[in-house]
């Protein structure tokens, strides 16, 4: 066969490889990645042999590291790092150092390749870069590459990527004296120093008139054209000055992500990226002997577990001591504890130079291939590891949500708005609330929008929006409103659920920022889900549809029926088991389990609307599974509950441990004479201080205190000792009498929006209206 075409049958058949693996590790609902990597093992040489011009087949799979790289540089902008430029330059190069460091040190004491320290170098230098294509992967499959720990793993592996090319420049001399070594470490400095100059030189009077020139032309092969010439020509100078491709590759698309076309460009280069991706990691998999890996399968995992551990151990305490939540640091540590896949090409190097022999590279080629397969499964696990260590009362308070950072001077206490958020949908929400006069309070965790909000004179909390404490500091507790403009779904979940934690009665709009996520913000409690996209369809048609002549009420009247169906008519259909899977990929980062419905249970019968599970337990109710094995997912108000039914609930261990009280009927059942009640002490209240004995409130009226909300903590069935404080909200059920007569000792009821169902005596019914306190009649 000729060899050209020899090529193109190669080509196809890794692409035809990596699409089938990629499809089964999909169907089997595992990373796409994995499927690629195993792919590239059975065509490659050390499986069926298929691939026979392997050396072209992996020049090509250069371009996808180099695509990877150019979308990140275009994605994670240098406004973007600036976000994390303390952990990224401060730690990512502490996290570098050290790692070489401890290498040496125990290659030196355990004498392991000899005496010389440069070999211990080069294995720390192999052994301290991370997989920024695993994580980026992993993070965008999980919308996570706007979280505190997404930013800070992504910042470490930008430094790292940057250190790729002073490795590079180096190794050559590690065989040579001390003094060989630092010329070499100096040179590569300058290189890389010359080369940032004239990348922001480039990226000021260059690029921008280049870009502009091809978005003129209105072609978009042209653009797609001009950009991947770009994107290559500076990775192939980077190359030329002795540096990486990887690394021009990154510079190319930050000098880009500056400029206003940014957002085009990713839209044209996402799809070629994605294909030599794909081949990348294929190709990798092709270097891995299966043969070699079970014939050394103990040797390579126990190195598999010195690494993860070893380098769990360097980066967890780095990323703390830069003030980060333990729970942020844990994550980093455990998405960086594997090895990169540009160490294949200080390996390669490596032995090329003879700082390593045939065994020693194929062992380090089999432990790196081991932890890039194994990191996606240990970012999946992540959740669960932690539901189950806040589960155990030791772990419980290592794991307290982080303090607010700083807070503006003068915060509204009560009746303000608090805003999630302030990206551009946060400052107009700002800009629109405070046009009415309403006083708002701002929660971010960037350093940069803080200092917009002290410009502008806005009430701000700086700190982590998911953390309770902070969201305590923003008064949620007595906000009147709360509106989530988050950028990433798993954080918009956790703030809605936590909001909630703290204000069941909270009033919370969300913004959704994909359609699969709607119904499962709506069932966590969110009182209005807003979906950008689609208001953007809604509007337009408004307007058209009023100019074409329809009635203005008409119209309007059928988009906000839209709005009340959820954008049912706007959203794609799914099938059954799609919803399913989305339902469960959207809440496994939240506290989940399926419960069991007790067979005598006093909920049987009842609709979710008379059991009102959330406000009485704290848990979100996300799906039914029927005794026939019927699934309801996102079920209605009026969907009752049957014996035998399997409940899908997300909240804290406490709500769940409510939840069960609460079925098996230990506590009351709101039923036709009865209801439950929140309501709130402070300062006013007769019962502040006293305990719930010196009260017996249960006593003298029947109404049994069933549990208190104090500083976002559900305190189940509390018991006689337990001293009423200022701010805590109390679950009263009993007799519609009995609570209207225990208005003067929580004299804060007429104060505050509180209401109970106004229930028939006789059958039970949907709750269809709600009376204050002071207005329910025996």
């Amino acid at each position: 066969m000729q060899e050209d075409f020899r090529l193109i049958v190669d080509l196809v058949s890794v692409l035809a490889v990596a699409a089938c693996g990629g499809l089964l590790a999909s169907l089997l609902r595992q990373p796409v990645l994995l499927g690629y990597l195993i792919g590239g093992m059975i065509v490659g040489p050390a499986g069926l042999g298929l691939i026979k011009e392997v050396i072209q087949v992996e020049t090509l799979a250069q371009f996808g590291v180099a695509f990877l790289l150019f979308a990140l540089g275009v994605e994670f902008s240098l406004a973007e790092l600036k976000k994390v430029k303390a952990i990224a330059l401060g730690g990512g190069a502490l996290q570098i150092a050290l790692t070489i460091g401890v290498t040496v040190l125990v290659c030196g004491v355990t004498g392991a390749w000899g005496t010389l320290p440069a070999k211990g170098v080069f294995l720390g230098s192999i052994l301290s870069l991370s997989s920024t294509a695993v994580v980026l992967k992993c993070l965008m499959e999980r919308n996570e590459t706007e979280t505190p720990h997404g930013q800070v793993m992504l910042g470490i592996l930008v430094v790292q990527d940057l250190a790729l090319g002073l490795m590079l420049a180096v190794l050559p001399a590690l065989h040579q004296p001390g003094e060989a070594i630092g010329v070499a470490v100096l040179t590569a400095l300058v290189r890389i120093a010359l080369f940032a100059a004239g990348a922001v030189a480039a990226g000021i009077w260059v690029i921008p008139r280049l870009l502009r020139l091809l978005a003129r032309t209105e072609s978009r092969e042209l653009f797609l054209l001009g950009v991947v010439t770009l994107c290559l020509g500076i990775a192939l100078l980077t190359e030329h000055l002795g540096l990486s491709i990887e690394m021009g590759a990154f510079v190319a698309g930050l000098m880009i992500s500056e400029v206003e076309y940014a957002d085009q460009t990713l839209t044209y280069v996402e799809p070629v990226r994605d294909i030599f991706a794909s081949l990348f990691f294929a190709a990798i998999g092709m270097l891995i002997d299966p043969v070699f890996l079970w014939k050394n399968l103990e040797l390579i995992l126990g190195l598999v577990a010195i690494v993860f551990v070893g380098k769990f151990l360097i980066v967890t305490p780095l990323v703390k001591l830069f003030r980060y939540p333990l729970k942020t640091a844990l994550i980093a540590g455990l998405g960086l504890a594997q090895i990169g896949e540009f160490s294949f090409v200080l390996a390669s190097e490596g032995q090329a130079l003879g700082l390593v022999s045939r065994q020693i590279y194929l062992l380090i080629l089999g432990t790196t291939a081991v932890t890039l397969i194994l990191t996606p499964f240990v970012l999946r696990l992540v959740p669960f590891l932690f539901s189950f260590a806040e589960s155990m009362p030791w772990l419980k308070p290592y794991l307290e949500e982080e303090q607010p950072r700083d807070v503006a001077e003068e915060l509204p206490l009560k009746d303000h708005v608090v805003v999630c958020g302030y990206g551009r949908v946060g400052k107009n929400l700002v800009k629109l609330l405070q046009l009415q006069n309403l006083p708002v309070v701002v929660i971010d965790q960037s350093e940069s929008r803080i200092q917009q909000l002290r410009e502008a004179k806005v009430p701000y909390v700086y700190g982590n929006c998911v953390s309770l404490h902070v969201m305590e500091t923003a008064g949620v507790n007595y906000a009147k409103g709360m509106a989530i403009a988050l950028p990433d779904p798993m954080s918009t979940r956790l703030c809605l659920k936590r909001a909630l934690e703290l204000c069941p009665e909270l009033d919370l709009v969300v913004r959704a920022t994909q359609d699969k996520n709607i119904e499962v913000l709506y069932q966590l409690g969110a009182r209005e889900v807003v979906q950008p996209e689609f208001e953007a369809s809604i509007e337009m048609a408004t307007y058209l549809l009023t100019c074409l002549g329809f009635s203005p009420a008409v119209v309007e009247q059928q988009m906000q029926q839209i709005r009340n169906d959820h954008y049912l008519d706007l959203r794609p259909q799914r099938s059954a088991s799609e919803v399913s899977h989305d339902l469960r990929q959207a809440t496994r980062d939240l506290n989940r389990r399926w419960y069991p419905l007790p067979s005598g249970s006093p909920l049987v019968g009842m609709s979710l609307e008379e059991a009102d599970m959330r406000y009485l337990t704290g848990v979100s109710l996300m799906a039914i599974r029927r005794a026939n094995g019927d699934e309801i997912d996102y079920p209605d108000n009026q969907t009752t509950l049957e014996a035998g039914d399997r409940l899908l609930v997300v909240g804290e261990s406490e709500e769940l441990a409510a939840l069960e009280e609460f079925a098996q009927g230990q506590v009351a059942v709101p039923g036709e004479n009865s209801a439950c009640q929140w309501t709130i002490v402070n300062a006013d209240s007769p019962a502040l201080g006293k305990t719930l004995a010196d009260l017996d409130i249960h006593g003298k009226s029947g109404v049994k205190v069933q549990a208190i909300r104090r500083d976002g903590k559900f305190i189940r069935s509390p018991d006689g000792n337990q001293h009423l404080q200022d701010g805590d909200q109390v679950l009263l059920c009993g007799s519609f009498s009995s609570l209207n007569q225990l208005q003067p000792l929580f004299a804060t009821v007429n104060k505050v929006s509180l209401a109970i169902p106004k229930v028939s005596i006789g059958e039970p019914q949907v709750v269809t209206e709600f009376l204050p306190v002071d207005q329910v009649i025996d």
